[in-house]
């Protein structure tokens, strides 16, 4: 992956948060701000589809969670086989 480098000003309190964490995962500091910066653009990023596009039909009461669950595992199958992806 091609990286480019950029410079930052940071809390020294969080560099020490981050200094620690580095030691105690055995990773370098700069993956975890690189880490924190891939979290932060993809928590602001826009997406060109919406996350749920699909409709459910209802039947005038709260579904149990057993039927959610169902209805959600039905709808991903459906996914997969329009996308070519099923077992």
């Amino acid at each position: 992956m091609s990286m480019k480098r950029t410079n930052v000003y940071a809390d020294p309190e969080d560099l020490a948060i981050i200094k620690e964490a580095a030691k105690r995962r055995g990773i370098s500091e700069a993956e975890i701000i690189r880490q924190g910066i891939h979290l932060a653009a993809m928590a602001n990023r826009v997406w060109d589809e919406p996350l749920f596009s699909r409709t459910f039909e209802g039947h005038g009461r709260t579904l149990a969670k057993a039927e959610v669950r169902d209805v959600v595992a039905a709808a991903a199958r459906e996914a997969d086989d329009e996308a070519g992806t099923a077992a």
